[in-house]
């Protein structure tokens, strides 16, 4: 049964109303509720805000790195140190590292570009400080829903938003309700903000709807793959960060790694891969495990226990490529929109000053009798932030990476380390992107094939083994949330001229293409693994792949990451 036989069979939805309904309890949307409700009690008006998160819980599906630039919320909730806030590990040392296969050169203090000093940040789990928002915006009112994953985007007649549906409970893999069905809730409010985090399914179909990225770069993002490891004692540096250049990574592939050290022994670390790159025999995952056994990082590790697995999609950040962030009776926050330092390898300040715009902005149109209207003060308040001026510093970092790896590590220089040294703070022009990751590909063909070594299971490991150690869990009997437009063009598309990358770029094993009884190739979608990375969803070549929403509560259950 499609949606519209469910509603005539089942329906009307049950609704619920609120002044802001929020899609997404991570940094970006709990920062708004939190700055509605502290507006709203320092000015004495009651304004209810709700926020939806997918996860089974508020952090659950959170993944970054993670070193937290502490400025927004030092602005959001000054008094976070006494109120247990867990940031408890301050970074201590940069290493910048150029590896090649065996050897490192580390970049001297004196020369290490502004955008990697992390003076003053702290090394965090960013999943753990989700949670403890949640706490706090639980405690200033905000009703957060967990579990419950917004499926679709209600609209008013005159087409602006007007608030979202939940998900249905109980389909069948065959689309028919089960015996445990039960229809989704519509959630309905002044304004609907939206902070699903990168490459959002409802936040793109807004971009597309209200043309929000008319006259903008494309949006490009990479790929994080991470690992949380707990390590032996003698190793442990808390506080040392280390980002790494050059090996694994071929000259035409933007990628690097970090390694950050944590509290009570833990290390955590990862790799990003440029989502443009262009070889299909290319496998992220691959490319993080055989990183890990470079010299520099297997001895921070060695010896130690992987405790935590993920990988998540990651916005570029650049303004150039930001969209319009508002729309009748809504707006997008955090990487939704794509506020992000890919420079400085950072978003979660971004997203939580983000959030506090918007949240100031939506505050002043509720309590002044506004609906639906657009909401002008939000991007106009970016234009005045510290975000705008910090993002416009670091505008052209990547696509200098783009042109070629010499050319981005000489302009990251010029860029970062010598126009600050003399007083330039943001450089004087602007680079432009014109091709969106999807495009990027070339024929299998016309590349070289990469052997990948097999795992060890102590450094290195599968995929598989992976996933169970982030957690990842779906209701079996569910359709699969991972859905083609043809299901026809992965056997005759990218099978026949990439050689199949959807089972190298996914991390998870989603994708597998396996011989049918006539011996010929198909696909098959386990969906059941899907780390919600949103990978497929941005890297398909032929854009065939489209992610949904599965049944809130599936997916990660991430801790400590």
């Amino acid at each position: 049964m499609d949606q519209q036989q469910l509603l005539e069979q089942f329906g009307p939805r049950e609704s619920m109303e609120y002044d802001v309904v929020i899609v997404g309890g991570g940094p970006a949307g709990l920062a708004t509720a939190i700055r509605l409700k502290q507006l709203a009690q320092e000015k004495g008006k009651d304004v209810s805000v709700c926020v939806l998160e997918k996860g089974s819980e508020p952090g659950a599906h959170i993944l970054s790195g993670a070193v937290m630039d502490p400025r927004a919320i030092d602005e959001l909730l000054p008094n976070w140190k006494q109120d247990g806030a867990p940031l408890n590990q301050p970074v201590t040392g940069d290493d910048v590292l150029f590896l090649s296969e065996t050897g490192v050169k580390r970049t001297p203090d004196w020369l290490v570009p502004r955008n990697f000093h992390n003076h003053g940040c702290y090394v965090i789990s960013l999943s753990n400080v989700v949670k403890w928002m949640a706490t706090q915006a639980e405690g200033l009112g905000v009703e957060i829903f967990p579990g419950f994953a917004a499926a679709e985007v209600l609209y008013d007649d005159k087409g602006a938003v007007r608030g979202v549906a939940t998900g249905n409970m109980g389909v069948g893999k065959d689309g028919e309700p089960t015996d445990n069905f039960q229809l989704g809730m519509e959630l309905l409010g002044k304004y609907t903000i939206f902070a699903e985090g990168a490459r959002g399914h409802l936040g793109r179909q807004l971009l597309e709807k209200y043309k929000l990225t008319a006259g903008k770069d494309p949006q490009t993002f990479a790929i994080g793959v991470k690992e949380l490891w707990e390590i032996d004692p003698a190793k442990a540096k808390p506080g040392l960060v280390v980002h790494t250049a050059g090996w694994p990574m071929e000259d035409d592939t933007f990628g690097g790694g970090f390694l950050y050290h944590l509290e009570d022994n833990k290390v955590t670390l990862g790799f990003v891969i440029g989502l443009d790159y262009k070889n299909p025999w290319l496998s992220p995952f691959e490319e993080m495990q055989r990183w890990k056994t470079h010299p520099a990082i297997r001895a921070h590790i060695e010896g130690g226990k992987r405790i935590g697995y993920g990988a998540r999609a990651i916005n570029n950040g650049t303004p150039q490529a930001l969209p319009k962030t508002v729309f009748p009776g809504g707006a997008l926050v955090g990487c939704d929109a794509g506020y992000l330092n890919a420079a400085r390898i950072k978003g979660s300040h971004a997203a939580i000053k983000s959030g506090m715009m918007c949240g100031e902005a939506v505050f002043d149109a509720v309590t002044s009798g506004r609906s639906a209207d657009e909401l002008s003060a939000y991007p106009a308040a970016f234009e005045q932030s510290w975000l705008k001026e910090e993002l416009d510093q670091t505008r052209n970092f990547k696509l200098w990476f783009k042109k070629s790896p010499t050319l981005g590590k000489i302009m990251t220089g010029i860029e970062q380390w010598l126009l600050p040294k003399i007083g330039v703070a943001s450089p004087p022009w602007t680079l432009h992107g014109t091709k969106s990751d999807n495009q990027s590909l070339m024929p299998a063909a016309e590349c070289a094939k990469i052997a990948y070594p097999k795992p060890d299971g102590k450094l290195t490991f599968d995929r598989l083994s992976s996933v169970f150690i982030s957690n990842t869990n779906h209701e079996e009997n569910q359709p699969a949330h991972l859905t083609l437009k043809d299901a026809s063009v992965p056997v005759k598309v990218n099978w026949t001229k990439y050689a199949g990358p959807e089972s190298r770029y996914c991390p998870a094993g989603v994708y597998e293409f396996v011989q049918d009884d006539a011996g010929k190739e198909r696909l098959q979608i386990n969906a059941q693994n899907c780390v919600h990375c949103k990978t497929c969803d941005i890297k398909d070549p032929t854009q065939n792949i489209v992610w949904v929403t599965p049944e809130g509560g599936g997916g990660p259950n991430y801790v400590g990451m």
